[in-house]
């Protein structure tokens, strides 16, 4: 079930996980398991990983990685068979995936050498990656017929809760949500806010922006892990992060 029209579908580097998504939402789709429940079953196979890490077993660090990505693919699609949207589901998630993202830079920087500052500095770079990618493609979402509704390109104030969820529940996580991503979002927004105004992105963009996609960024750790290749995970990342120029600019000259 895409979330954009076929025209607009691009192989994305970072979404390996959807097809396990897809069988694993079918299975859970007559059960009561709920979206928010499987979100929290990628939360868990997350700390898994984390505690693989600690104990400096890569293999199976990088698989209950990978097996988070592919469970995180799996709760917007239960959301759509089952038909039950929600803002409590889509902030949720997106709070389980950045708090694993700083839990697992700084579970690398306490096996390995790297500093705490470095660290940081890498979860930042990680952050504004992410939402580079994030923000152009929730922009095509929204201008493609169809598209998911439950993201915003400009998110100011608390939306209205959709059937089946609190309000309450709502304001709260889109307190937590803003202030959580609010400062990158500004400072992507800040690097090209044009870009609500193209039209569409070509799919080779896409495809390339997915390098930045939070599936392609947890495969890299969990390629570098197993390899013995912990020590240059930070450093990886804060070079990464030089990329995001580039995009941008490729965007500003080539795509309007």
């Amino acid at each position: 079930m895409s979330k954009l029209t076929t025209e607009d579908q691009f192989l994305d580097l970072s979404d390996y996980g959807r097809s396990f998504g897809r069988i694993l939402a079918q299975q859970l789709k007559n059960t009561r398991f709920t979206p928010i429940h499987v979100t929290l079953l990628f939360g868990l196979s997350g700390m898994i990983a984390v505690y693989f890490i600690l104990t400096e077993q890569f293999y199976l660090a990088a698989f209950f990685i990978l097996l988070k990505s592919g469970i995180d693919a799996a709760d917007g699609e239960l959301a759509r068979l089952k038909k039950t949207p929600s803002y409590t589901g889509r902030y949720l998630d997106s709070l389980f995936d950045i708090l694993l993202n700083f839990i697992f830079l700084m579970t690398i920087c306490y096996v390995s050498h790297a500093t705490v500052w470095f660290t940081l500095l890498a979860f930042v770079g990680l952050q504004l990656q992410g939402t580079l990618y994030n923000y152009y493609y929730v922009i095509l979402r929204t201008k493609s017929v169809g598209g998911d509704s439950t993201s915003k390109v400009f998110e100011y104030k608390t939306p209205r809760a959709l059937p089946g969820e609190s309000q309450r529940s709502v304001r709260i996580l889109f307190s937590l949500y803003t202030l959580a991503y609010g400062v990158f979002d500004k400072v992507i927004h800040g690097m090209d806010p044009e870009a609500y105004k193209v039209k569409t992105f070509p799919n080779w963009f896409m495809t390339l922006l997915s390098l930045y996609g939070l599936g392609f960024q947890l495969l890299i750790m969990a390629v570098m892990l197993p390899l013995g290749w912990i020590e240059y995970i930070i450093p990886f990342f804060m070079t990464y992060t030089l990329l995001i120029f580039a995009l941008v600019g490729i965007r500003k000259e080539l795509i309007r």
